[in-house]
């Protein structure tokens, strides 16, 4: 067998593969593709409620669907995955959220244990000394209380769009989630643009994390994100030392895991 190629990622991005999935998985995805989002999302909320919910870490596209699907079906669910290294606005973003549409945002969180033994062995910080460091602070942080969510679902939601990253620019609306016991997994806003977006949030007066009006444009982590300077992509602030490995911490889509290397443009904390 020829030698895997080191440029490239060790786990593919989560693609359409329709041929392995679900006849009723292909179907939906054909259906929805040039539907509105709301199409899809009220379609979603009447087949899975209450065995879904939307996955909200802070960023604008999350909270797009929120107030989307809020209007479809005040009972809908959200969750949020709580690393312990948020920053404080997003706490904030979440309490708006119970104030605005009575949302009582489901917080989920890492092992306690796994995280301890985690900083133990490689203190506070380790995403910054190396690239499988900083996966595994993203294994035990998101990854593994993202499993532990999703087994109690049938659907999620995603805010992902094709445009955000090259990693994400083959997802389709209505997916198979394979890594996540066969759910489904929806991405409404795949085709929108982020001033497509930002429109909406206008238009609707939906809340917003604070961070964006600091020049943020994708938010994680506390340690992990930075504002991005003019004419930088969109999720060029998450893990900007890291060079050449894909904007992606697991929980949507493949992570590049060789040829990581320091940016040499910026000084990275300690």
């Amino acid at each position: 067998m020829a030698d895997r190629d080191p440029v490239q990622p060790l786990h593919q991005p989560v693609l359409p593969v329709f041929e392995e999935e679900d006849a009723w998985v292909r179907r939906a995805a054909e259906r929805f593709e040039d539907a509105a989002a709301e199409d899809l999302l009220a379609w979603a909320l009447e087949r899975f409620h209450p065995r879904m919910a939307i996955s909200a870490a802070g960023g604008v596209d999350g909270m797009v669907l929120v107030d989307m699907a809020w209007r479809l079906n005040p009972d809908v669910r959200v969750f949020t995955l709580d690393t312990g290294r948020l920053p404080a606005e997003t706490y904030t973003l979440f309490e708006n959220v119970r104030e605005r549409y009575g949302i009582d945002v489901e917080f989920e969180y890492p092992d306690t244990d796994e995280v301890s033994a985690m900083v133990t062995d490689h203190g506070p910080n380790l995403m910054y000394r190396a690239v499988d460091l900083r996966l595994r602070c993203c294994q035990v942080r998101k990854v593994e209380p993202l499993k532990r969510k999703l087994a109690t679902l049938d659907a999620w939601v995603a805010g992902l769009r094709r445009e955000q990253w090259r990693s994400r620019k083959n997802i389709a609306k209505v997916e198979l989630d394979r890594e996540h016991g066969g759910i489904v997994k929806l991405n409404p806003v795949a085709d929108w643009t982020l001033d497509r977006v930002w429109g909406y949030v206008r238009e609707h007066d939906v809340p917003y994390h604070a961070l964006f009006d600091r020049g943020f444009t994708s938010i994680g982590c506390a340690p992990c994100t930075r504002a991005v300077e003019p004419g930088e992509s969109e999720r060029a602030g998450r893990w900007w030392w890291e060079d050449s490995t894909d904007k992606e911490c697991g929980i949507h889509c493949s992570v590049q895991l060789l040829g990581s290397a320091p940016d040499t443009r910026e000084e990275v904390p300690r």
